[in-house]
């Protein structure tokens, strides 16, 4: 085939080694040139560009402002041969508050929001330099910096500024390159400077004690940087990830909390957030929240979140955390180009390369001014011999053809230079008078006096390094302002349980479901036989049935009649007062509709593995069986439950306890009868099996009413029967027998007894807390119970109405006893009333002179 391309004008290439070779350099080109800023004055070329431009203008920041459109123009005709709209954005983000620690434009118009709304055009806003920004630009006329040709060789632009602030530490940047990024956080000016001086005194000084002048980050936003461990990590090797938190707080508000955000964490769109969390609201996944409203105005931001009434603030709070960008991670890594090279740096070494730069700066500067100077001082020598022969100059000047014989006859006359020359016949005639000629005698001592003080500065590191620090000193006096970003220095492994005391509470759920959390201590010591006060109003169709005691930060496992098993925590509990109804349990965890929780187990940790390998849980069931499995098997419950045991047909789960496998069992029916047995003659099960027979029922309307298992034998046995009878006995009166069998009489039933309710292991410094149907509340102390025999009927522990009966017994064991005076008997008969479920029976006036009476 003929060749129609003219010889020598193509040359063949492999390809991939073309590609290889192009791609480097567009490499080279984003990473230097565009993407990463230079550790000297912390800027990428566009952003230096603009102040240059700026500068070369004349917007000063003592001057009116400009339009944009002018010094974007400007950049890209001169300096920046790229889209309008990237020196625009870059401007833009120069002038945002929120964006910039430290702002280096000052701009009027609109320029954004922090909910990412877009500017203005270029045409509409102004803009002007900044105070801070001339302090980046200072001296560089005085051949600071090196200049090189922009990109038409039409002007010269410098390479770097000389940057009289740390400005890569103050303001950070981020830039992503080819194959790297760089994400560099702001700090505090004052800090800063304080870490710089730090230095500058020691250039030893390790990265640990820099950090004790140049704490943390310090974000325009504000915000809260919760937990150390990534900070350090960032100082110490470049790269590091910070947990950043908004700023809120709970308020009450017309009865009801609210929880007020304040700040934003750094780079979080507000609007955004609001939005995606309202999404989460409506899904469900964030409960507790009726209404957002942002308030945001120009004195500052103000997100509301008005709280439900039986929400848990902290626990809501803590879920906007977790799930929001109400806390959010900032993912450091400081890269930055040194001698043109990308380099990952540590807090030292972005401190060092700033100290360096401004010692190079500083040297620069003083050649400059003592070349100056001594180029002055020259003239002024030249001026002094012309002003001391002054008529024959003149005579000589007058007698010449031209400037240049003139020029060169002062030369050959008094040995002067050029310049010398040049400069005597430039001079004025006025400066021939007498009062001129002080002038410049004294102007010349003062040269002299600078030259030599130039000549010590260069002379000296320690001078030069001094002058540097009191331009530092000069820098935080004027610009240096309050920290933004406070530091909790706490795990950053975030949890929830962090922020909520680890309280004692009273948990009770009603028949209907119902529940919630009460404080401990708003339940007072008792005397016996009290009508007791308000523990919690319920519908006419619903009563309180389980009541017991727990701690915020306990973990619940929650078995239903059906034999499944679901976890929750307890601060997870709406918290109510004793006469609030409380919540439906189906709102805090995935039950059933036709299922009912009927057993729960504290236990404070599920996560230590060799905990729940040595504990078991064995529950009961109502038609007597028992099964015993590993706490390991129930320590990771799904969000739908799990299967517990394996429920019969007519049978139900009625109880399940926390045992460490060598504790006695005592199960308990309603007929009054108890059977004690050993835990080991239970053996070990899986999940999905339905047990074994554990005692044997006195008739068919006889079923399990409880369940005690003992690890201390130092201990009584107390029973409570569901007309408010009770008594306590000695456990040896209950003898060890083998599971399986009837058991032996606990408590006389009578028709004025009524069935067996409750059974219990209490001690003397154990308190009784009784609840009834109808939601009275008696607490009173175990002591008050002297011991009886195991056959007895017991005495009276509380008076009930005709229609009424026990609900729930709890016993509130000795470290968690509030502190009550220990003689204190008096009855509370405050009766509180609720707005939904006022009852006209509780407010009628209680007898506090009840009598009780000891049947035998």
């Amino acid at each position: 085939m003929e060749n129609n391309f003219e010889e020598g004008r193509i040359v063949k290439v492999n390809i991939e080694n073309q590609m290889k070779s192009a791609y480097i350099d567009y490499s080279m080109s984003v990473i230097v040139s565009r993407a990463l800023p230079d550790v000297r004055d912390g800027l990428k070329p566009v952003h230096r560009r603009i102040l240059f431009g700026m500068l070369d203008l004349g917007i000063l920041s003592n001057r009116s402002y400009k339009k944009s459109a002018r010094i974007v123009g400007e950049v890209l005709g001169k300096y920046h041969p790229h889209g309008d709209t990237s020196v625009y954005d870059a401007m833009v983000r120069m002038a945002q508050p929120w964006s910039m620690r430290y702002p280096l434009i000052d701009g009027q118009g609109n320029f954004g929001s922090i909910d990412n709304d877009s500017p203005a055009a270029m045409r509409y806003t102004e803009a002007r330099l900044r105070k801070l920004s001339e302090e980046m630009l200072e001296d560089i006329n005085k051949d600071t910096v090196d200049f090189q040709l922009n990109f038409d060789d039409s002007l010269e632009e410098p390479t770097v500024l000389p940057a009289k602030v740390p400005n890569l530490l103050i303001n950070g940047v981020s830039g992503i390159a080819v194959g790297m990024a760089t994400n560099m956080a702001p700090h505090h000016l004052g800090e800063t400077i304080n870490g710089c001086i730090a230095y500058i005194d020691n250039p030893d000084i390790t990265v640990a004690e820099l950090m004790e002048h140049i704490k943390a980050p310090d974000f325009p936003t504000g915000g809260i940087i919760y937990g150390y461990d990534g900070v350090r990590e960032a100082y110490e090797t470049g790269r590091g990830r910070i947990i950043i938190r908004g700023v809120a707080t709970i308020e009450s508000f017309a009865g009801k909390e609210q929880i007020i955000v304040t700040s934003v964490p750094y780079q979080v769109n507000k609007a955004e957030m609001i939005r995606k969390t309202a999404d989460l609201i409506n899904d469900k996944k964030i409960e507790g929240i009726v209404d957002i409203r942002d308030e945001s105005d120009r004195n500052g931001i103000r997100i509301v979140y008005d709280l439900k009434r039986d929400a848990v603030s902290n626990v809501v709070l803590n879920k906007l955390y977790q799930l929001t960008a109400l806390q959010t991670s900032f993912s450091i890594n400081n890269i930055a180009l040194v001698r043109g090279r990308p380099v990952q740096l540590n807090l030292k070494d972005i401190v060092r390369n700033f100290i360096e730069h401004r010692h190079e700066i500083v040297t620069r500067r003083i050649r400059f001014e003592l070349k100056e100077a001594e180029k002055r001082a020259h003239i002024l020598e030249g001026l002094l011999i012309a002003m001391d022969n002054l008529d024959e100059v003149i005579a000589m000047i007058r007698a010449s053809q031209t400037p240049e014989e003139a020029r060169d006859g002062l030369q050959t006359r008094f040995g002067l230079t050029e310049l010398q020359a040049r400069a005597i016949l430039d001079m004025r005639l006025q400066r021939l008078v007498g009062l001129e000629r002080e002038k410049i005698k004294s102007e010349y001592q003062e040269l002299l006096e600078k030259i030599e003080y130039y000549n010590k500065v260069l002379e000296s590191v320690e001078m030069r390094m001094e002058i540097i620090k009191n331009e530092l000193i000069e820098i935080r006096e004027k610009y240096s302002d309050e920290r933004r970003t406070t530091i909790e220095y706490a795990t950053s492994d975030f949890r929830i349980e962090d922020t909520i005391p680890d309280d004692n509470v009273v948990v009770t759920i009603s028949h209907l479901g119902y529940v919630k959390r009460t404080q401990l201590t708003e339940y007072r010591v008792q005397g016996r036989g009290g009508r007791g006060a308000i523990g919690g109003t319920a519908r006419d169709e619903d009563f309180l049935e389980h009541l017991f005691i727990a701690t915020n930060h306990n973990y619940l496992l929650l078995f239903t009649e059906k034999g499944k098993c679901y976890w929750l925590r307890v601060f997870e509990i709406p918290e109510g007062s004793r006469t609030s109804k409380g919540r439906a349990i189906q709102n805090l965890i995935n039950i059933e509709p036709d299922d009912k929780i009927r057993a729960f187990i504290n236990t404070k940790d599920l996560k230590d593995e060799e905990y729940v390998a040595n504990n078991f849980i064995v529950m009961a069931t109502t038609k007597g069986m028992i099964k015993k499995t590993s706490l390991e098997a129930y320590s990771r419950p799904r969000q739908n439950g799990i299967n517990a045991i394996i429920i019969r047909e007519d049978d139900t789960l009625f109880e399940a306890r926390l045992t460490n496998g060598n504790n006695e069992i005592i199960m308990a029916g309603r007929s009054g009868r108890a059977i004690r047995f050993n835990e080991k003659n239970v053996r070990a099960m899986g999940r999905n099996s339905s047990g074994v027979r554990g005692m044997k029922l006195h008739s068919d309307k006889d079923e399990v009413i409880g369940m005690v298992c003992l690890e201390d034998q130092e201990c009584d046995v107390l029973v409570v029967s569901e007309n408010g009878y009770g008594k306590r006995s000695k456990l040896e009166d209950y003898r060890v027998t083998n599971r399986g069998g009837k058991g032996v009489k606990t408590l006389n039933i009578t028709q004025k007894t009524g069935d067996l309710i409750a059974i219990k292991n209490v001690k003397d410094n154990d308190d009784l807390m009784i609840i009834t149907k109808s939601g009275l509340t008696i607490r009173m102390a175990v002591s008050e119970l002297r011991v009886m025999g195991r056959a007895t009927q017991g005495v009276r522990l509380i008076n009930l109405k005709d229609d009424d009966g026990i609900a729930a017994v709890a016993k509130v064991e000795q470290d968690e006893n509030d502190e009550n005076d220990e003689n204190d008997e008096n009855i509370d008969i405050t009766v509180e009333e609720d707005d939904d479920y006022s009852s006209k029976e509780n407010n009628e006036s209680i007898d506090k002179n009840n009598k009780d009476t000891d049947t035998e």
